[in-house]
C-alpha cells in the first residue's frame, strides 16, 4: 500500500507538472497569436534602466532614482521594450526603492499597452544581491569552489534568490559556468576554477538553488537563471576580455561545453551568449554553437540572451558585419532571442522590424523567440505578480542568511603554507596587520558588489569588518596595530599603487611577534581588469622584502580574484592563506583561521602558477612537463607550480592507506569501485577532501596528465579512520576523440588518490 501511494503521488505530481507547461505553452501560444509585429520585436529588446530613469542623459541618472515618465512611456508604449536590466549610475538601490521602481514600470507596461504583456527584469547578483543596499555578500564563486563543497553554491543561490525577489527581481544572469583556466584572464574569479566537474557539480547546485528543486519560478523565493557564457568565453588567447579564442570542436565538448549541459539537464531557464570569438566567428553570429550544439543537441529551449551591446559589436568591433542593420540580421538569424541593446533601442527595434518586413529575417524565427519570452514570463507568473514586495521577505539581510555567508568563507579559505606549524597564532602576542588590503571592503568582496567595479564597496559595508579590524576584535586592541605601508590610489585605474609608510610599518614590525601582511589586488571585472604584468605590484613586493629583513615571522593573506605571481616574496612568508574574494564575512572567517577556532580547509580551485611563463590548468599534456635540466628532452617531471590544483593545508594531519581497486581489468559497460582509508593523525578534528583522478596513459589523441573524476569532503575527528568508495563507471573514462567524438579506448589507465595509485586495463 505504501509503495502504491508514492507512486501514485509521483504520477500525480509528474502529470499537474506536464498540465502546468501545457497551460503555459498554451497561453504563451494565444498571447502570441494577437500580437503585432511592432509588439514582438519589442519583446526582444532588453534596454538598461537609466534610459528610462530621470536624468541628464540616457547614460546617468539622477538622485533619488525616480521614473521619468516621458522616457518610460516612450519605450515601453511606444516602441513596446520588453526587458530591463541594471541600476542607475553603477549603484545600489534599498528594496523598497526597487520595488516602488518596478511596479511602476509594469504599470506602464501592463496598464497602458494593448497587449499588457510585463515587463521582465533582469540583473547581475553573482554573489549575493550585487545591486540592492543590506542585501549578503557571500564570497564569490571562486572561493566557493574552494570549499570544495556544493552546499555553499547552493546556500548562496538560495539566499540570492530570496534576496533578488525582495528587491522585486525575478531574473539573475547567474551562474558562471565559464572554466576559469587562464589567471591572466580578469573575470576567472568569477568561474568556479578551472576542472569541468567541480564546475559542472557547482553550477548545478546553484540552479537548484535559484529555480528551487523542482525549478518552480513562480514560487516568490525563486529566480529564473541564466547560464553564461556559452561557450569558450575564457580560453582565449590573449589573457584578457573579449577577445579571440581558438578551439577544436572536441576540446570545446570535452571540457567547456559539459557544464552547460548538466545546467540545462538541470532546468537553467536561459542563457547569455559569449562575448567573444571563437576560431574567427563571433559566438553571436554562430549558428551552428546556438542552433546546432545549444538547441539541437543539448536540447536548450530556454531564452538565449545576449551579453552587453554585443549585437552592435559584430559591426564596430568584429567588423564581420558592414552596419548595424546586418549585425541584427546576422545575429537573430543565428538564434539570438533577446538583445541587451542597451541604449539604442529604437535602431535596434526598427531596424529588426525592416529586416522581417524585407523577409531578411523570418517571421517563423521572430514568434520562436517571442515564444520562448512569453513562456519565460508565464513560468515566473509576471501576468499574474508583476512584482513581488520587500515587506514579505522578513529574513532579507538576516543573521540566518549572514551565518551561511559566513560558513562558506571559512570552508574556502586555504592554507597554502604553515612552517613550523606558525599558525594558528597562540597566547597574547603583539601582531601587526599591514598591507593595502588590511583595511579593506572593497577588497574582500571583489567586483559586482553594490556597484560593477566594487568600487562603491567600503560606502555600503561599513557595519561588517575588515582584516584588520577583525584581527584587532580576536586578539584585543592593545595587542593588534595597523599600518598600511603602500595603499591603492583614489581615482586610478584598479592596480594603480603608492608607497604611503613602508618604513613606519617596518618599525612597527621590529616591535610585533607577528606580521599578517595583506596583499593582493584591487577590485576590478571584464575590460577594466585587463593586465599585462601577472606579477604582483612591485610596491606590495618592496613592503614584503622590507618587511622580512626584520626576522619576525610573515603570514601573508592573499586577497585576489586570480592568482598573482608572488614567486620572489613566498620563500620569505613563514605561512601563506589565500582569502580569493570572501565576502563581507571572509574576515571574520580569516581571524578565526587564523586563531584556531576554525580549521582550514579549503583546496585551490585552479593550478597556482610560479612564473609567467607556465600558467597550464592541471590537466596540461605530457609534452608540457617542464624539466629543469639544461638541453633534455625526456619529458619526465612536472609543470613549473608554485601550488598545485586541489592544494591545502590543513591543522590536522592526514594519512591515506589500503588504497584498492576491485578488479584489474575492466569492460566498457562496468564500474570501477575504488576504496581508500583515511585517518587523522592529529589531535585536532578536521575536514579533508578527498580527490579521485585518472590518467589515461596511452591514447589515440595525446591524452591529459589527469583528470579529476570524483571528490568527497569529509569530517575526521582527531585519531578517527574513515573508510572511502567511489564508483566510476567505465563510461566516465570517455575523452572526445578528433571526430568529436567520445570513446573509451582500450588501454591502460592509472587511478589514483593523494600518494596512492594502481594501473588498470580496459578492454
Amino acid at each position: 500500500m505504501r509503495y502504491f501511494i508514492i507512486l501514485s503521488f509521483l504520477i500525480f505530481s509528474c502529470t499537474s507538472d506536464q498540465i502546468k507547461e501545457s497551460n503555459i505553452d498554451s497561453k504563451a501560444q494565444d498571447i502570441l497569436s494577437q500580437m503585432t509585429l511592432d509588439e514582438k520585436v519589442g519583446q526582444m529588446a532588453q534596454i538598461n534602466l537609466t534610459v528610462i530613469a530621470k536624468g541628464p542623459t540616457k547614460w546617468s541618472s539622477s538622485f533619488p532614482l525616480e521614473i521619468d515618465p516621458k522616457k518610460t512611456r516612450k519605450a515601453l508604449v511606444d516602441f513596446k521594450v520588453g526587458s530591463v536590466l541594471n541600476t542607475i549610475n553603477n549603484t545600489a538601490q534599498k528594496p523598497e526603492t526597487w520595488f516602488k521602481t518596478i511596479s511602476e514600470i509594469q504599470k506602464y507596461s501592463m496598464d497602458s499597452t494593448r497587449m499588457g504583456i510585463p515587463i521582465i527584469y533582469g540583473i547581475d547578483a553573482i554573489h549575493g544581491t550585487t545591486y540592492t543596499d543590506g542585501a549578503t555578500m557571500f564570497p564569490q564563486q571562486i572561493t566557493t569552489a574552494a570549499s570544495w563543497n556544493e552546499e555553499n553554491a547552493y546556500n548562496m543561490a538560495l539566499v540570492c534568490a530570496y534576496e533578488t525577489r525582495a528587491s522585486g527581481i525575478p531574473w539573475n544572469f547567474s551562474p558562471v559556468l565559464d572554466l576559469g583556466i587562464d589567471p591572466r584572464f580578469p573575470r576567472q574569479f568569477e568561474t568556479f576554477g578551472e576542472d569541468p566537474l567541480i564546475v559542472e557539480r557547482f553550477g548545478k547546485a546553484m540552479i537548484r538553488g535559484y529555480q528551487g528543486d523542482n525549478n518552480d519560478v513562480s514560487n516568490k523565493y525563486s529566480v529564473a537563471a541564466c547560464m553564461k557564457h556559452f561557450v569558450g568565453y575564457q580560453a582565449v588567447i590573449s589573457g584578457k576580455d573579449r577577445t579571440p579564442a581558438y578551439i577544436p570542436d572536441n576540446v570545446l565538448s570535452e571540457y567547456h561545453i559539459e557544464p552547460f549541459k548538466k545546467a540545462i539537464e538541470s532546468g537553467a531557464k536561459t542563457v547569455m551568449i559569449n562575448s567573444g570569438l571563437i576560431n574567427g566567428v563571433p559566438v553571436h553570429a554562430d549558428y551552428n554553437l546556438m542552433i546546432n550544439v545549444l538547441r539541437n543537441k543539448l536540447g536548450f529551449e530556454g531564452v538565449i540572451l545576449t551579453d552587453w551591446e554585443d549585437i552592435r559589436k559584430l559591426h564596430d568591433r568584429d567588423k564581420v558585419a558592414k552596419n548595424q542593420k546586418e549585425a541584427i540580421k546576422m545575429a537573430i538569424n543565428a538564434g539570438i532571442d533577446m538583445s541587451m541593446v542597451p541604449y539604442e533601442y529604437e535602431h535596434f527595434i526598427r531596424n529588426l522590424k525592416s529586416l522581417v518586413e524585407e523577409g531578411e529575417v523570418s517571421m517563423d524565427r521572430i514568434d520562436d523567440a517571442v515564444l520562448r519570452i512569453l513562456k519565460l514570463k508565464l513560468e515566473l507568473d509576471l501576468f499574474n505578480n508583476p512584482v513581488t514586495n520587500y515587506e514579505e521577505y522578513d529574513d532579507f539581510g538576516s543573521k540566518k542568511h549572514h551565518q551561511l555567508a559566513y560558513k562558506a568563507a571559512s570552508e574556502s579559505i586555504t592554507l597554502l603554507k604553515n612552517n613550523d606549524d606558525i599558525l594558528p597564532i597562540k597566547g597574547n602576542s603583539r601582531i601587526l596587520v599591514t598591507g593595502p588590503n588590511a583595511n579593506n571592503m572593497r577588497t574582500l568582496n571583489g567586483a559586482w558588489t553594490y556597484s560593477w567595479q566594487g568600487d562603491l564597496t567600503d560606502d555600503f559595508a561599513g557595519e561588517y569588518n575588515t582584516i584588520y579590524e577583525a584581527v584587532r576584535n580576536t586578539y584585543g586592541s592593545n595587542n593588534v596595530r595597523y599600518v598600511p605601508g603602500v595603499s591603492y590610489r583614489n581615482g586610478g585605474s584598479y592596480y594603480d599603487m603608492d608607497e604611503i609608510n613602508i618604513q613606519k610599518a617596518v618599525q612597527e614590525a621590529r616591535r610585533s611577534d607577528y606580521i599578517v601582511l595583506c596583499l593582493g589586488e584591487n577590485t576590478y571585472t571584464e575590460k577594466p581588469g585587463d593586465l599585462n604584468d601577472l606579477n604582483i605590484h612591485k610596491l606590495q613586493s618592496k613592503l614584503a622584502v622590507e618587511l622580512s629583513k626584520t626576522g619576525k615571522p610573515i603570514i601573508l593573506i592573499l586577497n585576489l580574484g586570480r592568482p598573482r605571481l608572488i614567486s620572489d616574496i613566498e620563500p620569505l612568508m613563514s605561512a601563506v592563506v589565500n582569502v580569493y574574494l570572501p565576502g563581507n564575512f571572509g574576515a571574520d572567517a580569516l581571524a578565526d583561521i587564523l586563531s584556531g577556532k576554525v580549521n582550514p580547509s579549503g583546496k585551490l580551485p585552479y593550478t597556482y602558477p610560479a612564473y609567467p611563463n607556465s600558467l597550464l590548468p592541471y590537466y596540461y599534456k605530457p609534452s608540457e612537463v617542464q624539466n629543469n635540466a639544461q638541453g633534455a628532452y625526456n619529458y619526465v617531471g612536472e609543470v613549473n607550480n608554485l601550488y598545485d590544483f586541489g592544494y591545502g593545508l590543513s591543522y590536522s594531519d592526514f594519512k591515506y592507506s589500503n588504497f584498492a581497486v576491485d578488479k584489474d581489468t575492466f569492460n566498457l559497460s562496468d564500474t570501477l569501485n575504488i576504496g581508500v582509508f583515511v585517518t587523522n593523525e592529529s589531535d585536532i578534528d578536521g575536514y579533508e577532501t578527498v580527490q579521485l583522478y585518472s590518467s589515461d596513459l596511452y591514447a589515440s589523441l595525446t591524452p591529459d596528465i589527469k583528470r579529476l573524476r570524483d571528490y568527497d569532503k569529509i569530517h575526521i575527528k582527531a585519531g578517527e579512520t574513515k573508510r572511502l568508495t567511489f564508483s566510476l563507471p567505465v563510461s566516465e573514462l570517455e575523452f572526445y576523440n578528433y571526430k568529436n567524438e567520445p570513446v573509451v579506448e582500450e588501454g591502460r589507465f592509472k587511478i589514483s588518490i593523494n600518494d596512492k595509485s594502481k594501473e588498470i586495463y580496459i578492454k
